[in-house]
């Protein structure tokens, strides 16, 4: 048996990690202690306990456990596990249904837990890494309380470390000396159980003697790490969402970083780079308008040149934005405008802005006072150009950036108190 799943714990006492739902006084904790457990999806990162906190849970309120994997099951084994449970006796309908990696269930395979929820006849305990959100029906979430499971920290990574070395059947029987962590904690990501077992690998490659586990053992044995990144995964939206917020920050260091970071998780270069383009608009717009045209070249240039060398041409582009003045004036106008426009309908254009193609349409005053600016004053006409009832309107709303704060001060001098901010 593994050494992750000898240490397995059997009990709250000795499960590690996770206080904020099973700490004295927690939520999981209260409920187990009275025996009336919720359904609840358990959302968290591999290797942090989700598995054994169910188990826990089910033996801690003495009910029947019935384990599944979204893997290998489909809904035929759901429809035998709820018969099951319907049937049981003394236990029917107080059975626990876990399973695991429940975001690989379709949408009919999820349709098929909600009647035996809806009616109790099975208490659903549900194990993801990916976003509820995203990844579970709504009429499952809404009959489920979700809790978030968090990585094991630094501390209780070591303490796991101690305890194995200590008191697991076969390590305490061998003389192992911990004197450097920092590659194990490296290699485990904050997963309990790839910790544990890289530990035993490292116990395994020296079979007999002291066994002095060292950051340049560790690294021999399991190579380089590489980060932890699933490109249709939780991590690929949180990256996605820290590079491209560290752009906005105007963060250049943290930009590359999570630049890095995806490029390390063999991310897609022309899925960055299409996130680059909406950032240049959306971010930086009218600040500084040449962001805009850099990144659609560094757009074309990585669809041209491929990887690895569209790498550096990323980099640049991401410096670059992340270095210039922003603003979200233009996106803010679009937003505000399309608001305006799902509050107020399909108000007609003023009949002078009308195209008039037709005789028809002219006699009925299409194009009608129109005035043609080229032929006006420097170039302006000051003629109204929003529908009636919307007049002086105001939507775009310049940044306080240099370049937005010139088109401020051009508007008003044409506009006068129409676009006097």
């Amino acid at each position: 048996m593994p050494l992750a799943e000898r240490m397995r714990p059997k009990t709250l006492t000795h499960y590690l990690g996770q206080t904020h739902l099973v700490g004295p006084g927690a939520v999981l904790r209260n409920a187990a202690d009275v025996g009336t457990l919720p359904s609840m999806i358990l959302w968290g990162p591999p290797g942090v306990g989700k598995t054994t906190l169910a188990r826990i849970l089910a033996d801690k309120v003495g009910l029947p456990f019935h384990q599944l994997s979204a893997i290998n099951s489909g809904v035929k084994e759901v429809r035998e596990v709820i018969a099951r449970a319907k049937s049981g006796g003394m236990f029917a309908g107080k059975s626990i249904l876990f399973i695991d990696e429940i975001h690989r269930f379709s949408k009919s395979q999820q349709d098929s837990l909600l009647g035996a929820v809806e009616q109790g006849w099975v208490t659903l305990i549900g194990a993801t890494t990916e976003n509820p959100s995203f990844e579970v029906i709504p009429a499952l979430r809404s009959r489920c309380q979700i809790y978030i499971l968090e990585h094991l920290s630094l501390e209780e990574l070591e303490s796991l470390i101690k305890q194995a070395v200590e008191e697991d059947v076969l390590l305490s029987s061998r003389d192992i000396v911990i004197e450097e962590k920092e590659a194990l904690m490296r290699a485990s990501g904050g997963d309990a159980r790839r910790l544990l077992n890289v530990l035993e690998m490292v116990v395994q490659s020296i079979p007999s003697g002291t066994v002095q586990v060292t950051n340049e053992i560790v690294k021999d044995l399991i190579g380089s790490t590489a980060a932890g990144y699933d490109k249709g995964g939780e991590a690929h939206y949180d990256i996605i969402s820290a590079f491209i917020k560290s752009i906005r920050a105007s963060d250049p260091n943290a930009a590359v970083y999570y630049l890095a970071r995806m490029i390390e998780g063999g991310e897609d270069a022309k899925f960055i780079a299409r996130r680059l383009l909406i950032s240049a608009s959306e971010d930086i717009g009218n600040a500084n308008p040449t962001a805009l045209v850099l990144a659609t070249s560094t757009f074309q240039a990585v669809e041209r040149i491929g990887m690895p060398e569209s790498r550096i041409l990323l980099s640049q582009c991401v410096v670059y934005l992340a270095s210039s003045p922003k603003s979200n004036a233009s996106y803010m106008a679009i937003k505000d405008a399309q608001e305006l426009v799902q509050q107020t309908g399909d108000i007609p254009v003023p009949l002078h802005l009308r195209n008039a193609p037709t005789a028809l349409m002219s006699k009925l005053g299409y194009g009608k006072g129109y005035a043609y600016d080229h032929d006006a004053p420097s170039g302006f006409s000051e003629q109204e150009c929003m529908p009636v009832g919307l007049e002086g309107k105001q939507l775009y709303k310049p940044g306080e950036n240099p370049r937005e704060k010139s088109m401020r001060v051009y508007l008003q001098s044409l506009w006068k108190n129409k676009y006097g901010y």
